[in-house]
């Protein structure tokens, strides 16, 4: 797989101009020193049937809550228009914070694939949402070094690959979780997607995971989820210490991405809504919280 030099100039040279696009989340002066200032995507699944009805409307639809990036599950009338994609988003104002894609993405011919698609929308995270081999154990040293060679071929382009939590990540294996175990096999170049909610689902603190794996959070879920009685699957309106969490990624996880994913949609609400809802949320959330 050939990675020439102009290639991995352009591609950088575009990341820093989306990098600099629109206002931060936490501006510089907020930050501890070296680390990097952390935006919100949506994550579009959480709005997927509207994607499948008019992938357009549901791109602007999302650019209106005030988001800056989305995190892909699909591609819908994109699949082959990598460079229409990327004028569409532009046009909107948004960044591709990051994608859902297979495991087979990231492995032989498929991985240069990848990366040419993803470089030409400015993508810079591609991550596995789940994949049965993680919790085997033995399957699950493979799945390690597929993303540590993949990671290796994406680093020159500044890009990473990464995994994304459920809630059985978190098994165990001996005495240590699958969850613990891939971080032990993975370079830090490979991105763990905590999944707050699913995190919470398993019985742990999330903001503690955060802290276990220092720069590996660099692209989130904050997934709302209910544990207690009269909650509702809104930021702000669950049971989540969404204070706690930010903190954590803030401090040590070399955190860039924020990404709201909304799975329930309460009241009658539609996922649109709801999704508008934890994003104003979370925002008011980060406005409230002193400086670092």
């Amino acid at each position: 797989m050939p990675l020439t030099s102009l290639s991995r100039r352009l591609f950088l040279q575009s990341s820093a101009v989306l990098a600099a696009a629109g206002p931060r989340v936490l501006t510089a002066a907020d930050q501890t020193a070296g680390k990097p200032p952390m935006r919100i995507a949506l994550q579009l699944y959480s709005v997927r049937n509207d994607c499948g009805r008019d992938f357009d409307a549901a791109l602007a639809k999302v650019a209106e809550m005030g988001v800056e990036g989305v995190e892909f599950a699909g591609y819908n009338s994109y699949k082959d228009r990598p460079a229409e994609l990327a004028k569409r988003l532009k046009d909107l104002g948004l960044i591709a914070a990051g994608t859902h894609i297979g495991t087979n993405n990231l492995r032989g011919d498929a991985l240069q694939k990848a990366i040419d698609f993803h470089q030409a929308i400015g993508c810079r995270f591609l991550i596995i949402p789940g994949d049965g081999d993680f919790t085997h154990s033995e399957r699950s040293k493979t799945l390690a070094e597929t993303c540590n060679k993949a990671a290796e071929v994406l680093k020159p382009f500044g890009m990473a690959c990464g995994y994304h939590n459920h809630k059985h990540e978190f098994n165990k294996d001996g005495d240590k979780t699958y969850w613990d175990l891939f971080a032990e096999r993975t370079s830090p170049d490979v991105v763990l997607q905590q999944d707050v909610g699913w995190t919470l689902a398993a019985g742990l603190d999330p903001a503690e995971v955060v802290r276990r794996h220092p720069g590996r959070t660099r692209i989130t879920h904050f997934k709302p989820t209910v544990t207690q009685g009269g909650k509702k699957a809104i930021i702000g309106q669950d049971s989540v210490d969404w204070q706690a969490v930010i903190t954590a990624c803030r401090e040590v996880g070399g955190t860039e991405w924020l990404t709201v994913e909304q799975e329930d949609y309460p009241d009658g609400k539609s996922p649109m809504e709801c999704s508008a809802l934890s994003v104003a949320a979370l925002k008011k959330i980060i406005a409230e919280m002193k400086p670092a």
